[in-house]
């Protein structure tokens, strides 16, 4: 795997059955944002900021 490749991890919320799952790639100035079922189509880009922010606004 090259240095420049993409490290994908699934949502802890997301089950192994499968279906409605999130996939987050980061790196040190964006966050990757794609749904599991189409990985090979467009992805969200996001900064750290944002995603914590969102991840903070979701709990509640």
């Amino acid at each position: 795997m090259s240095s420049t490749a993409l490290e994908w991890f699934k949502s802890s919320y997301s089950s192994e059955e499968g279906g409605a799952c999130v996939e987050v790639a980061r790196r040190p100035t964006t966050i990757r944002i794609r749904d599991s079922k189409t990985p090979y189509t467009p992805h969200l880009t996001v900064s750290p900021t944002a995603w914590t922010a969102f991840l903070e606004l979701s709990r509640d």
